[in-house]
């Protein structure tokens, strides 16, 4: 096991290390950014599962038995903070990501093209199964298709990449606005046809595997459409907000944007919960199709600055007094985010459908959000362990060796991995692998 001293420094948790592979020296990753991965990891969490445990979520119609105050007051809390908000988050964190592997690519005189296109494919293939075996909503053949995007752009200029991801959030909104405008009058079509499709789902889902399969299958046409439609350009913008990020490293010194933290605090919040209350209201009183797409437009360009100030509050908190508990909790799952993300979706899969315990529609939103927190908080605790003897998560270091066509190093973690919780309070954060996966 190679062993490096930490270098100290009183701003953002890093430290220099050697490389795991191959012995070079370099910037090692930064534990509060880690620690903002593994937050954003849990927000995207907490939407999923509730997705997975139950076939009614985003129809329009209520579930069956599932309608009290609570569940009502669970549900709106998830919509408000959660929903629409942390797939930019993590997508903004991959834009940034993708500028280290630029570096390091340089630093070991290797050619970036070939190494991040077979990474695109591994992300795209274990996206395919992802969505046809565990959950229709993946996000990684998105992410895969949107990094081709992403690699042709790579010289763009920071300024230029703002401005675009500027225009492509306005332009979506103002897509979605004049389409609301357009269908002014429409209702939400037959609310029993609908409810009778959500029950057939959930049956197929309480089957055993073969029928949960072809329930995934059934679902693939309406979330693609939303991954095209909605998803894809927020993720695009957020992508190019990253990449412009990281042109500049602008995590690697947190004490001198300090000031720019608080005004995304400050102009994030109130707009961006204004947003997400049109959008809540929209999600739960199920209006017509034109309130519905009204709010979406709504929620487009009022989402990234509710993002950002979650990005900027997380980030404030881990340079704070608390900062050091938040790293240890927080960054371990961060540094395993691949391996976490499909964990997930399988444990839900063995909870919720007919393969495990076939349970979905039949637990109620408060039961559902505490499952997640439960499952995320064993994540935790796995992943510091797992860290203490690896320098990779499972899937990570598959993904890294089909990136380098190489054999990573398997055990032996790096100097300082166990002893997470110092990074947060100026010492050194553990050293770790230099390219993040998302």
């Amino acid at each position: 096991m190679e062993r490096t001293r930490p270098a100290t420094t009183t701003t953002t948790a890093t430290t220099t290390t050697a490389d795991p592979d191959r012995g070079r020296a370099g910037p090692a990753r930064l534990a509060d950014v880690d620690a903002l991965r593994g937050f954003a990891l849990f927000g995207i969490l907490t939407v999923n599962i509730t997705y997975l445990a139950s076939a009614y979520h985003g129809t329009g119609v209520d579930e069956p038995g599932l309608g009290s105050a609570l569940d009502t007051g669970v549900r709106a809390v998830v919509a408000l903070l959660f929903e629409a908000k942390f797939f930019l988050l993590f997508s903004f964190l991959f834009g940034y990501s993708f500028t280290l592997q630029l570096d390091s690519a340089e630093r070991r005189g290797a050619r970036f093209t070939p190494r991040f296109l077979r990474r695109l494919a591994g992300l795209f293939v274990l996206g395919v199964l992802h969505a046809v075996l565990l959950f229709p909503g993946d996000i990684l053949t998105t992410y895969a298709v949107l990094g081709l995007i992403l690699l042709a752009l790579h010289r763009i200029r920071p300024r230029t990449a703002v401005r675009t991801a500027v225009v492509l959030f306005a332009v979506t909104s103002t897509a979605y606005l004049l389409l609301a405008l357009a269908l002014r009058g429409a209702d939400g079509g037959d609310p029993a046809a609908v409810a009778a499709d959500a029950q057939r789902a959930t049956e197929a889902l309480r089957g055993g595997f073969g029928s949960v399969v072809g329930a995934h299958l059934d679902q693939l046409p309406s979330v693609v459409f939303l991954l095209v439609f909605f998803q894809a350009p927020a993720a695009l913008a957020a992508f190019l907000l990253g990449l412009a990020a990281g042109r500049h490293r602008a995590l690697s010194d947190l004490a001198r944007h300090e000031r720019t933290l608080r005004r995304l605090q400050a102009v994030g919040f109130p707009l961006g919960l204004l947003g997400a209350g049109v959008y809540t209201w929209s999600a739960l009183a199920h209006p017509g199709v034109s309130a519905q797409v009204f709010a979406l437009g709504v929620d487009v360009i009022t989402a990234p600055v509710l993002a950002a100030a979650y990005a900027a509050t997380v980030l404030r908190i881990a340079r704070g007094r608390h900062g050091r508990r938040l790293v240890a909790v927080l960054a371990p799952p961060g540094r395993m985010t691949l391996t976490n993300y499909l964990t997930q979706s399988l444990v839900c899969v063995l909870v919720f459908t007919g393969v495990g315990a076939g349970l979905v529609g039949r637990v109620a939103p408060a039961g559902v959000a505490l499952i997640g927190v439960a499952l995320f908080a064993v994540q935790a605790v796995c992943c510091r362990r797992w860290l203490a003897r690896h320098p990779y998560g499972p899937v990570e270091w598959l993904l890294r060796a089909l990136t380098t066509l190489s054999r990573p190093r398997w055990r032996g973690a790096a100097d300082g991995v166990a002893d997470g919780a110092a990074a947060g309070a100026g010492r050194a954060a553990p050293p770790g692998p230099r390219e993040p996966l998302s």
